[in-house]
């Protein structure tokens, strides 16, 4: 490939990119498209869709481009979680990076490497690519000190960068615990591998071992249970729940007609206290003594403070390793239920991802999936790292070490010849890892913003099906364990090819600058979040770009020794060893601080609750957090003492006396289980149906009997 032909591709590629981004301008101005473009506002409050047509609605402009410049890291903050704020920084560093490397190789390298030999250049239109590799120096020519020096430069400049970053986002993280609110997860720890008893319960024997062990912190506990028909039950007042809650739409915010008996509601509201919650559970679980054969031998203990929990969940219970196995609880809302009771499975995915390595990246979140991660976190950080591994393998080490999957597989019997191999074929493949770049890195940033699939989703919707209801399931995470890899393999093409083919530096350098502004606009419209991991993809992003520079300095030693130049490959060996030092004092520097909680930060902060008396709202909190089923569960909650609504409420009961009280909460109970279980019962194709039916026939009934409603909670975004 010559040099008019990279500049074509290039202009493509540029031209594909500035119609997308035209386009997405155009689309996110549509008022029907505003589940796909801005998800965030549109699932948090109502938008309208009877905008007068306007002729500014069809004309591309960059107005979102300076929004998302403009943005500062606390609306990013607020937008999408310290996560996202560390994922920008990623992006931010990687700019950095490649900034000091491009102006470093483009005009000391690059030259060096074009005017290497002596040879009639022709016209720059038609040059060969490979005149501007370091293949086109002279063997032995003094000239190659310079790609020494800028290995030197670029190392340095990695090193520092990191080291900041690295101290940066340790400092985030730490000011993300203690000053966040209370979390229940800092006093919960998973207990697994609950012995199992003739005599008792698992949840006795819990009570016990904990009591007896930990008598002055132990708390309370909540068992787990195996999937049932409760859970599916769950699933189906959700779904309830999601139908009934577009038409809350049609009115401003305020108050709002209560769908149930017809009166005015603000929002669902708790109306029990905390204690009332956790006495309503313990006999709930009294009054259900089949739920004994459906514990798991796991649970959520609850401690006093945070110091006690850290500690038990670092201590080893037993001595017995595979019994009483503890770990610090997730976040509620990051809890995977469905892997609680997994224990020992997560030395199969390892060896199934190094016998089958060549799969497709969607493979790795399944193997993530089976390895019994109890968070989701956990779960999509195991899938980051092996889509790394995987890209890294795939896009770099395949193409470079072209040919068999055989011969592949054998340069791991001739490891010592596999710096001589790189330094062979990477140069060659400088075309190729250009032309990836403009293809895939920019094609792929123009994908993300239009949101291809979400968009064809809803025109089939809007246009085809003719569909008039709102979308209700279409909150999606920030997709970390693609996005993250994908960053970090276009860095590692970077690094390689910095001093070998410093043409491919202008070309990456364009995608991490698109990537900022497109990452920024999607986090602030589109991404929701869930669930946060305080920064935990880090370690991963630092050891990836530590492993890339170790490679490109082996690379460097390599080709330098076929270049004859023994001194400037000799001299490039110390980077090596002051990387992996460097490496190895970052890791006991800050990675354990993203490993474990610090024990002075958490007495602290328990010092702190206990000298502004919040120990009463934590403990009362902490068993509702981590409910599991949907009768007792945080989700949907019936209250004792439920409100009226409606001027002209007339009461049946006196409510002010608990035995009515009971009588009405049971009679609504029963009620709304009955309905669950007639959802449960139906197909699915014809709830939506059924449930408007109901949510009218509801409406209209309550507001000509003037009866109580039932109090529903809602919490977790359910």
């Amino acid at each position: 490939m010559d040099v008019a032909d990279l500049l074509t591709s290039a202009g493509i590629n540029i031209s594909v990119c500035v119609v997308a981004f035209s386009l997405y301008s155009v689309l996110r101005k549509q008022p029907s498209n505003a589940c796909v473009y801005f998800t965030r506002r549109f699932i948090s409050e109502p938008i309208r869709h009877d905008d007068p047509f306007s002729l500014h609605r069809f004309v591309p402009s960059a107005g979102w481009i300076m929004q998302a410049w403009r943005a500062t890291d606390e609306e990013i903050l607020e937008a999408g979680g310290i996560d996202a704020v560390v994922f920008m920084r990623i992006v931010v560093l990687s700019i950095r990076i490649f900034i000091i490397a491009a102006v470093i190789c483009v005009f000391l390298v690059l030259p060096v490497n074009y005017y290497g030999k002596d040879m009639e250049h022709r016209n720059f239109r038609f040059e060969s690519i490979d005149v501007f590799t370091i293949g086109n120096v002279e063997e032995g020519s003094k000239w190659l000190w310079a790609h020494c020096l800028a290995l030197y430069i670029i190392t340095c400049g990695v090193c520092v960068l990191l080291y900041l970053e690295y101290k940066s986002i340790t400092k985030m993280r730490l000011a993300y615990i203690t000053g966040s609110h209370p979390n229940p997860s800092h006093f919960t720890v998973l207990v697994r591998g609950i012995p199992w008893s003739q005599d008792h319960s698992y949840s006795k024997s819990v009570e016990s071992f904990f009591s007896t062990y930990y008598p002055d912190t132990y708390v309370d506990h909540q068992m787990i249970y195996r999937p049932s028909t409760v859970h599916k039950l769950k699933k189906d007042a959700k779904k309830m729940y999601r139908i009934l809650r577009p038409v809350e739409t049609e009115y401003v915010r305020g108050d709002k007609p209560c769908y149930l008996c017809g009166g005015t509601a603000h929002t669902f509201k708790l109306l029990q206290n905390g204690e009332d919650s956790i006495r309503s559970q313990t006999s709930i679980d009294e009054l259900h003594p089949t739920q004994i054969e459906k514990e798991c031998p796991a649970a959520f203990v609850f401690f006093k403070n945070r110091y006690a929990a850290v500690v038990a969940a670092q201590v080893l219970q037993s001595s017995n390793p595979m019994l009483w196995v503890t770990q610090l609880a997730p976040e509620p809302h990051d809890v995977y239920w469905k892997f609680l009771n997994r224990l020992v499975t997560g030395y199969l995915p390892s060896v199934i991802l190094i016998l089958f390595l060549y799969t497709v990246p969607p493979i790795m979140m399944l193997l993530s999936r089976i390895e019994g991660n109890v968070s989701r976190s956990d779960r999509k950080r195991s899938a980051c790292i092996k889509v790394l591994y995987f890209t890294i393998w795939n896009v770099f080490f395949v193409n470079v070490l072209s040919g068999s999957f055989i011969n592949q597989m054998s340069i791991f019997s001739q490891i010592k010849e596999l710096p001589m191999m790189l330094a062979k074929q990477v140069p060659t493949q400088a075309t190729f890892f250009t032309t990836y770049v403009l293809s895939s890195g920019w094609a792929s940033l123009a994908f993300e913003l239009i949101q291809l699939f979400a968009l064809i989703c809803n025109i089939l919707r809007r246009f085809i099906l003719r569909s008039k209801k709102e979308p209700t399931n279409i909150a999606l995470t920030f997709p970390h364990h693609t996005e993250i890899p994908r960053l970090l393999l276009f860095g590692l093409l970077g690094f390689t090819l910095s001093i070998l083919a410093p043409i491919i530096l202008p070309f990456l350098l364009v995608y991490f600058f698109l990537a900022f502004l497109v990452y920024r606009n999607q986090i602030l419209h589109v991404y929701v979040t869930k669930y946060e991991s305080a920064g935990q993809f880090w370690p991963i992003v630092h050891n990836a770009t530590i492993f890339s520079l170790v490679l490109t300095q082996v690379i460097a030693v390599a080709v330098l020794a076929m270049k004859k130049s023994p001194m400037a490959s000799g001299c490039t060996i110390p980077l090596i060893i002051i990387s992996l030092l460097f490496n190895e004092y970052c890791r006991k520097r800050f990675s354990q601080v993203f490993k474990r909680n610090p024990a002075q930060v958490l007495i602290e902060m328990d010092r702190r609750d206990e000298q502004w008396g919040k120990e009463e709202g934590i403990y009362n909190r902490l068993r509702s957090e981590y409910c599991q089923l949907a009768y007792i569960s945080r989700d949907l909650t019936i209250s004792k003492d439920f409100s009226v609504a409606g001027p002209n409420r007339q009461s049946r009961t006196d409510h002010n006396s608990p035995q009515g009280a009971d009588e009405n909460s049971l009679k609504q109970g029963m009620f709304v289980v009955s309905f669950w279980w007639f959802l449960h019962s139906i197909q699915e194709t014809h709830i939506e149906s059924v449930l408007s039916t109901f949510q009218e026939l509801t409406i209209l009934n309550y507001r000509n009997s003037g009866q109580s409603s039932i109090a529903v909670q809602k919490r977790g975004g359910t």
